[in-house]
């Protein structure tokens, strides 16, 4: 005869208690550490860096920036909402280019381990070269800065996704491989049906760096290339010796960079196998 679990009520009610504490906590300590972050801000602007400007003031303009973000009076005078879509542009288009890149190769790579060996090399050679010093080559290819930026945030954040897709298509158990073996899978279907759905979390991770790569590197390429872009307007800020403005761009880049990351999270853990 099957037995009854019997729940008493100081058990459900410690267990509703608990979840609800998690929930808090997940709350307050990001709370408890950014206001850590603003008193260290505020310290160090009040006594060691008095040039620096306070968080009050910072927020202040920042406040002030995103009241009215898309004015324009002119080409050297645009709001920051402009700036971001700018750069929203070239991070999003250098990124799909690199991914469009990176996945395919990942996948034939990581098939192969003669291929893995001969490639490896480059990948390492190439991957920790500083965006910095890719901006001058796109600039020799294209003859244009906006072109040389796309190319620049493509090379730079296409690495983390394909060693996550020949990682993960490389390591697929050998009872996969042995079941497509016995069912006569060609290289087609093998791909589409046992390394694509293996891989495709390592993948997702290697996109949640890459965008995360991409979007940093959107601001050196700009300051190099000048013109338009968010990380024109913090060089654009700096020149004219308005530290409030940087302070506010820098905070908004990362408060973008942040919500980048959680979408690419979400996505992580919805597609996850």
């Amino acid at each position: 005869m099957a037995t009854k679990t019997i729940r008493l009520p100081f058990y459900s009610k410690a267990k509703n208690i608990k979840k609800a504490w998690a929930v808090t906590e997940r709350l307050i300590l990001p709370f408890i550490g950014v206001l850590i972050f603003i008193l260290i801000w505020y310290l160090i602007s009040s006594s060691i860096a008095k040039q620096l400007p306070s968080p009050i003031s910072a927020f202040n303009t920042l406040y002030e920036l995103i009241k009215n973000p898309f004015y324009d009076n002119g080409p050297n005078d645009k709001g920051i909402g402009w700036q971001i879509l700018y750069s929203f542009k070239r991070v999003f288009l250098g990124f799909f280019i690199g991914s469009f890149i990176a996945i395919p190769l990942g996948i034939f790579i990581g098939l192969s381990k003669k291929l893995s060996i001969m490639f490896n090399p480059i990948v390492q050679i190439l991957r920790p070269v500083s965006p910095l010093a890719w901006f001058p080559i796109g600039l020799a290819i294209f003859q244009a800065s906006n072109e040389a930026s796309i190319f620049t945030i493509a090379i730079t954040s296409l690495w983390p996704t394909l060693i996550n897709t020949v990682y993960g298509v490389s390591s697929i158990p050998e009872d996969y491989k042995s079941v497509a073996k016995v069912f006569g899978f060609s290289k087609y279907t093998y791909i589409r049906y046992v390394a694509l759905p293996y891989a495709l979390s390592f993948m997702l991770t290697g996109l949640k760096i890459s965008i995360g790569i991409a979007w940093m590197v959107i601001v050196a390429s700009e300051m190099l290339a000048g013109g338009t872009g968010i990380g024109f307007y913090i060089w654009d800020s700096w020149n004219s010796l308005n530290l409030n403005k940087v302070i506010s761009a820098i905070l908004a880049i990362g408060i973008i960079g942040y919500i980048l990351d959680r979408i690419f999270e979400k996505l992580q853990r919805r597609f996850a196998v």
